[in-house]
């Protein structure tokens, strides 16, 4: 063996250990794939756990964010962003660890290679990877991820909106559209638990996750340290092929067969390997599958809850004190339009164009409170006191009388529902033919 190739193998070897503790800690502590591959026990678990992994390395983070870095890096479990201070200090702390361990690693252990680790190693990545594939692939495919506009968002100027309600909103508007991208998120995970399809799975992946990691990095998503370490474990599990990749698609030459390391000496328990690999892909599939099914009936589907007013209400007349309102844009007062969505939420707007998110409780007796989700009083005060006390009156379908008090004053209010096909976005639907692009 030449010394060219002893560097290069010595290189294999460093680059290999690296990735094993690299990539081992990162999927165990700064992802939520550990609880995706127990399938339908996920769903149930996770009424009992949080952002488990962070939270308890939070003194780690914490020390290590004020001391090198002057920050508070401590987990936000109020947020749903994985691009948090605390996530990039524990990613530079795994770093140090890997690096160190690798070092001490290659510095005691003299054996030039390690099959049966190997082995095992591309077994938890293609599990990691394909586990959290068909998370992200299941909220597409029954789309739940993205949900279309609300229909306060109908209301809301393009240009307030931030790049990511652009992607998010983009995306959702087109059903087919998430779906077709779910769609090969699912499939690429679903063979990268079949061994002999994993290479596929991982090519697969590969092209999904550059595409997830693109939206995220131009959109500003903040899912970029999961999407980037997707899509490099995608790379670790195609780089023992890229050679013969390159071979065939490139230089068009033969290439043999890259046999990996088995598992097991046996053939017996080999065989019962790949069964469990097949079984575990499909349990999680339908794990990932019937917890965003559920979400789909319970929150975004056609049969979802909604709110028993459902629907943008534009104001006709508005009466304050005694004294009739004009629609002027430089009114305080007055309310432009009443948005009932969700069950418990209602959105009212300006009438200078802002749209103000607001509770809204319906009682038996036919009143309906607004609580404000903004007033700093409320929050010193500890307790949410309704700023709108009113009965509701339903003279047709579409047409809502309120009476009552608004902050303290009597208030009559006159509202016509809006068609919610007036709004293209709704409306405009699918044409094959056309002769002029449609552009408004």
């Amino acid at each position: 063996m030449t010394a060219a190739q002893v560097g290069r193998n010595l290189l294999a070897q460093i680059a290999f250990r690296f990735c094993v503790v690299y990539f081992g800690l990162f999927c165990l502590l700064l992802t939520y794939i550990p609880f995706t591959l127990l399938g339908l026990l996920d769903r149930w678990l996770r009424r009992y756990h949080g952002p488990w992994n962070m939270s308890l390395t939070d003194p780690v983070t914490g020390w290590v964010g004020r001391t090198l870095f002057g920050i508070d890096a401590v987990q936000h479990n109020d947020s749903g962003a994985g691009d948090q201070a605390a996530a990039w200090v524990l990613m530079f702390c795994i770093l140090v660890v890997a690096v160190v361990a690798t070092a001490a690693w290659t510095a005691f252990d003299r054996r030039s290679s390690h099959p049966r680790l190997l082995a095992w190693f591309t077994l938890f990545l293609r599990a990691c990877l394909g586990g959290q594939l068909l998370s992200f692939g299941f909220a597409k495919l029954i789309p739940t991820q993205m949900p279309g506009p609300t229909l306060a968002q109908l209301l809301q100027p393009y240009g307030e909106l931030s790049p990511a309600s652009v992607l998010w909103l983009q995306i959702g508007s087109s059903h087919p559209y998430e779906m077709a991208l779910g769609a090969v998120e699912v499939v690429a995970g679903l063979l990268l638990f079949v061994p002999r399809t994993a290479l596929l799975g991982a090519a697969l992946s590969l092209a999904s996750m550059a595409q997830v990691f693109l939206t995220n990095m131009t959109f500003d998503i903040p899912e970029k340290l999961l999407a980037s370490h997707l899509l490099l474990i995608s790379l670790v599990l195609l780089a023992p092929y890229l050679g013969r990749l390159v071979n065939v698609f490139v230089l068009q030459r033969e290439c043999a067969p890259l046999t990996q390391p088995a598992l097991f000496a046996d053939d017996r328990k080999n065989r019962i390997a790949l069964w469990i690999q097949v079984a575990l892909g499909i349990w999680v599939a339908f794990g990932c599958g019937f917890d965003r099914w559920v979400v789909w009936q319970d929150q975004y589907g056609p049969s979802s809850p909604k709110s028993e007013l459902y629907g943008i209400w534009d104001v006709r007349d508005f009466v304050l004190d005694g004294q009739p309102m004009p629609p002027l844009t430089t009114d305080e007062n007055r309310w432009q339009r009443l948005v009932f969505d969700d069950p418990g939420a209602a959105t009212y707007q300006r009438m200078n164009g802002e749209l103000v998110p607001a509770r809204a409780d319906f009682h038996p007796d036919g009143q309906l409170e607004l609580v404000t989700t903004t007033d700093s009083i409320v929050e010193k005060a500890g307790r949410r006191p309704p700023f709108a006390t009113l009965s509701t009156e339903r003279p047709t379908p579409d047409r809502l009388v309120l009476r009552g008090t608004l902050q303290g004053h009597p208030v009559v209010i006159i509202l016509e529902r809006v068609d919610l096909n007036s709004f293209t976005l709704r409306s405009r639907g699918f044409h094959w033919v056309q002769d002029y692009p449609y552009f408004r």
